[in-house]
């Protein structure tokens, strides 16, 4: 990748360093040799721009013309020239991991080209002992479009917010747009407390009304970070969880799940795909075979200016044992679906990390890469202690899921699911 420095002071040259005298810009001045790699530098300029040293006048004088010899290691030679690392450094830049050369303003170096890692490649969450997140890049992908979002409070099994958006990989600005969504999701559900409102009844449905408020935040989010230009509009998932002691409630638009993994008894997925797969399975094709065909992350609704309706869909759960809320992208479900099987991977990972949460999420992140890695993933845990049982019954399916406007992730490469 080519990328021009320019030394900081006034007047200095600008140019490739791998310019013939005759492309040099008139009144360049004499053709110098730079100390620290060798490529050709003017006088007058400040820095190298092949390499970012510094030609303050005693390092360019030290270098002569390119017709003059310098004796290495006589008495009043030069001073070393600085690394490339040390270069960086000094004109503001961050370093490269791979060559120590600076890293520009999009993300790669300007000497050997390699990217550098970003912050948004992973990224970890813990507001309390009890909650914990870790959002990855994965192998495959590369820019990580998922994004959560947690609050919580101190005391364990008060209460938690839980928010996990995915990104749509074809859209443009989708990471971005599903950062802002998740941030705006949780700030608004963090604010709001139905507790003192009476019955468990009223709870659920003050939750529900803010989970809507949620989405619409979130989606104000999205469009806000949704570039004018033609083409794909930002769009991404949202999925939410509160946890309000014995309550949980979570609401969702897309393919994002929230899952209750009991220690004991019976694991539940919570929320119903909003994609052309979970359509098969209510028409009875088997879950394995619809979550494994060739549209089978296609989803029927989104976030975003184009967004057919992104009212989300709800549903309540009265917590009557020890363990664990998850919310997760289909990073890690595409691995692992079904409940039960969910509920295995999730107790065998936490008797070798123990019950931390993050550890614990950071090693079900690890594992979605060691099976592959194909998508971006996210785990957003909260671990809940014993309650008092209750008989609410669990979410049912919708009776009949509509076939709306379907938007297609993009594929990294062959039938991998997104």
């Amino acid at each position: 990748m080519d990328a021009a420095m320019t030394g900081p002071a006034a007047g200095g040259s600008v140019g490739r360093a791998d310019m013939s005298p005759e492309e040099r810009p008139p009144g360049g001045g004499a053709t110098l040799t730079c100390p620290s790699c060798a490529g050709h530098v003017t006088a007058g300029e400040r820095f190298c721009e092949a390499c970012g040293a510094d030609l303050a006048p005693s390092s360019a004088a030290s270098a002569g013309s390119e017709g003059s010899e310098r004796s290495e290691g006589s008495a009043g030679s030069a001073e070393s020239p600085a690394s490339p690392a040390a270069s960086a450094e000094r004109i503001g830049q961050p370093a490269c991991r791979e060559c120590g050369g600076g890293v520009a303003d999009d993300g790669y170096c300007t000497q050997c080209g390699a990217r550098a890692p970003s912050p948004r490649d992973h990224f970890t969450e813990q507001p309390a002992s009890w909650v914990a997140a870790v959002c990855d890049r994965g192998i495959s992908h590369r820019r990580n479009e998922d994004a959560m979002a947690l609050d919580a409070r101190q005391l364990p099994g008060s209460r938690a917010v839980l928010v996990v958006c995915d990104g749509v990989s074809s859209a443009t600005d989708s990471d971005v747009a599903s950062l802002a969504a998740a941030r705006a999701a949780r700030d608004l559900l963090a604010a709001s407390d139905p507790r003192g409102q009476g019955t468990a009844a009223t709870r659920v449905a003050a939750t529900a009304k803010a989970l809507e408020a949620a989405a619409d935040a979130a989606n104000e989010a999205v469009i806000a970070n949704t570039s004018p230009s033609p083409g794909n509009p930002a769009s991404c998932t949202f999925v939410a969880a509160v946890v309000d002691e014995s309550l949980l409630v979570v609401g969702w638009v897309g393919d994002s799940r929230a899952y209750w993994l009991p220690d004991s008894g019976d694991p539940r997925l919570l929320t119903i795909d909003d994609s052309f797969a979970a359509e098969q399975i209510a028409d009875g094709v088997p879950r394995h075979d619809a979550e494994s065909g060739p549209h089978a992350h296609a989803i029927t609704r989104w976030l975003g200016v184009d967004a057919p309706d992104h009212t989300p869909r709800a549903a309540s759960l009265d917590l009557g044992d020890p363990g664990w809320v998850m919310v997760c992208s289909d990073g890690l479900w595409n691995y692992c679906s079904e409940p039960h099987d969910m509920a295995d991977l999730v107790a065998r990972t936490g008797r070798a990390t123990g019950p931390e949460p993050l550890q614990l999420a950071a090693a079900l992140v690890d594992w979605a890469n060691a099976q592959g890695g194909k998508d971006n993933i996210t785990v957003a845990l909260a671990r809940v202690g014993a309650t008092r049982p209750t008989t609410t019954a669990p979410p049912t399916a919708a009776a009949a899921l509509e076939a709306t406007a379907h938007r297609e992730e993009a594929r990294p490469h062959g039938n991998v699911l997104r």
